[in-house]
């Protein structure tokens, strides 16, 4: 009986609300389901008596400010919410997607305690049927930790919405068109390479040059996590347990150096047909391998300090 005195003021408030409620839904039909904000207007979105909820996003597109993730995450933020303005009215206009600028109210943004941008808060209803069961009526934050993508972005934010937001990544065109030309392309190159991939000294080559890197030490230092040379520059790590990158590379080379001067010498020198050509082939190649292995024992020193042996240095 005590209250009875404020029954007259109850129609008033629900009018009050209704009033804001068309505004807003005005608003974001004159703007394509997106509320430009000022200070007015965002108290308004916000009122403590509101029983729809909101998604807003805290911005400043200005140039001056220089934010580029806000205008990295700001077509992601108008694609959700044309997609929201696309529902039916029954739930659209229980929901409002709206754009505070900085520079649209300074006050807003320092009433809220912000000193970055883009945030976006999502304002539950504080009244009527949609309220949270826990009573809480103060903004929940968007965590951006799922980067600046709508398809994210659309999936959290449904979460708040009467319905699901029904958005769709738009078609990927360019993407599309890059995959076919690249997949052309590919055809095409494989045309002109199948004759180059089919022979079998294109795989005798791979295969060779696979095993001169694999038996020099390549998968031990991948798995050991090697540098490519030492500290102080030196490409030769001591000792029998340690091996830097570079080191792989110039031993492999020597291998197929070595591997080359005593094929040569097997297959192709037999074959000469003049005395002279074949015994220079045998001087050159002997003395190549015999320069190059001495080279190897040299490193070998070098690697391993006592070793006693030595070839040609």
């Amino acid at each position: 009986m005590r209250f009875t005195h404020l029954l007259p003021l109850l129609p008033l408030c629900w009018a009050a609300s209704k009033d804001a409620l068309n505004t807003l839904v005005d608003l974001a039909a004159a703007s394509n389901g997106l509320i430009n904000l000022d200070g007015n207007t965002f108290d308004l979105l916000t009122s403590p008596k509101r029983n729809w909820s909101a998604s807003i996003q805290f911005t400043a597109m200005d140039q001056r400010r220089r934010c580029a993730p806000c205008r990295e995450f700001d077509p992601s933020w108008v694609e959700v919410a044309k997609a929201w303005s696309k529902t039916p009215k029954e739930h659209r206009d229980q929901h409002f997607f709206a754009t505070l600028d900085f520079d649209n109210s300074q006050a807003t943004f320092q009433k809220l305690g912000l000193q970055s941008a883009p945030v976006v808060f999502v304002y539950p209803a504080a009244e009527g049927p949609r309220q949270l069961p826990s009573g809480r009526t103060t903004p929940s934050k968007y965590d951006f930790s799922h980067g600046f993508e709508a398809g994210p972005l659309a999936e959290h934010l449904s979460n708040h919405t009467p319905i699901p937001i029904p958005y769709k990544a738009p078609f990927d065109y360019a993407g599309w068109t890059l995959t076919a030309v690249g997949g052309l392309a590919f055809l095409l190159t494989l045309r002109f390479i199948s004759p180059i991939l089919q022979s079998r000294w294109t795989w005798a080559a791979g295969s060779i040059v696979t095993m001169l890197v694999m038996v020099s030490g390549f998968m031990f230092t991948r798995i050991r996590g090697s540098p490519f040379t030492g500290g102080d520059g030196s490409w030769i790590a001591a000792g029998y347990q340690n091996q830097y990158g570079q080191e792989v590379q110039v031993i492999a080379m020597i291998y197929g150096i070595l591997a080359a001067t005593i094929v040569i010498l097997i297959v192709q020198t037999p074959k000469q047909a003049s005395p002279n050509r074949q015994r220079m082939q045998i001087y050159a190649f002997t003395a190549a391998n015999l320069l190059v292995y001495s080279i190897l024992v040299t490193i070998f020193r070098v690697k391993n300090r006592g070793y006693p042996f030595k070839l040609l240095f």
